[in-house]
């Protein structure tokens, strides 16, 4: 490469580094080009682009988009799969393929600026989808919920019962009023 594609590769790559939510590094030795196609097509179907990126020029371009921690990654071969919507899509395709394949390996990456390991990779590939995550989120803001309004419903249960029997006392009570009046009534 000359200089200025070399310029021209930095900005792009800084660009894409600032747009992306979710940044996944990869060593993609051994990989035949049949298969790096078919990674980059299920990548790009789920809206994530995928290039083989130069080491030196992707540091250059982390540092100059302010982006920290994917230095300790770019040794090897590298390919970067940019990830511009849920950060989970990444990973999860990355993962999904190295399970089927067994000869692509996640290196780390960056996920809302803060770094990641592989290990870290392949955990997020693994949290379950986003409607999912909210479904479970809602879920447990609607068991103290309901835990109230059942403690509630039988606080008021109870009041019902107490006033019901307090209702029977004083009934009771002026039932034997009523007898006791018609005994004074008759014994005169």
């Amino acid at each position: 490469m000359i200089r200025s594609e070399k310029v021209s590769e930095v900005e792009v790559l800084k660009e894409r580094l600032q747009r992306a939510r979710t940044v996944i590094l990869t060593d993609f030795r051994g990989l035949t080009v049949k298969e790096i196609n078919q990674l980059r097509t299920r990548l790009r179907e789920a809206g994530v682009e995928y290039r083989v990126v130069k080491n030196r020029l992707m540091r250059i371009a982390a540092r100059q988009a302010g982006i920290a921690g994917l230095e300790a990654y770019l040794e090897g071969p590298t390919a970067a799969a940019f990830g511009y919507d849920d950060p989970v899509v990444p990973a999860r395709v990355i993962h999904e393929f190295i399970r089927q394949m067994r000869k692509l390996d996640a290196k780390g990456g960056v996920a809302e600026g803060r770094p990641l390991t592989a290990q870290q990779v392949r955990q997020l590939a693994d949290l379950p989808p986003r409607g999912v995550l909210l479904a479970q989120v809602a879920g447990g803001m609607r068991a103290p919920l309901q835990g109230l309004a059942s403690v509630l419903a039988g606080l008021l249960r109870a009041l019902v019962y107490v006033l019901g029997q307090i209702r029977q006392q004083r009934e009771a009570a002026l039932g034997r009023l009523g007898e006791d009046s018609t005994d004074r009534a008759g014994s005169s």
